[in-house]
């Protein structure tokens, strides 16, 4: 796959998850498969983890090679009350997932093939470079928009 490829299958990921978010009617947030999150869970989520992406893939591109790159515990944030997860209004962490995942796609498109290979130190995995960032956060939209499919469903 090419840059232009994996940038196309980038914004494809990022339209899939905007799609199902933006069409859910406020009857179905919080509906949710058994030991699953719900549709609002699953987006507030969302808003968080492509903000650390966000950071994250300007760290690799831009600090020396090995550098500390953090996790986080999602669990943690998800159960954190003030987060709001459970009960907060959906439609800034839309919007912060939109803006975040466009500026993360200019940033994709202008990359070359070498950058794949640069890499940093992620706090819980170890060696994590630019094409495993490229494949994690091309792949995390589907991944969490199928979960909200399941959870209006109210299926596992």
């Amino acid at each position: 796959m090419d840059m232009k490829e994996a940038a196309a299958a980038y914004e494809a990921a990022s339209q899939y998850f905007l799609n199902l978010a933006r069409a859910l009617t406020p009857e179905l947030l919080d509906v949710h498969a058994e030991n699953e999150w719900s549709a609002r869970q699953c987006i507030h989520h969302m808003a968080d983890s492509e903000a650390q992406s966000y950071a994250r893939l300007r760290r690799l591109i831009a600090e020396p090679e090995g550098s500390i790159i953090q996790g986080y515990d999602e669990g943690a944030w998800a159960n954190e009350a003030k987060l709001g997860y459970v009960d907060a209004p959906v439609a800034n962490a839309i919007a912060v997932y939109a803006a975040v995942r466009a500026s993360s796609l200019d940033l994709v498109k202008r990359l070359e093939m070498s950058d794949l290979e640069k890499f940093g130190e992620h706090s819980e995995s170890g060696k994590f470079t630019v094409a495993r960032w490229l494949e994690a956060y091309t792949k995390h939209p589907y991944d969490h928009g199928d979960q909200m499919v399941r959870a209006t469903k109210g299926q596992a």
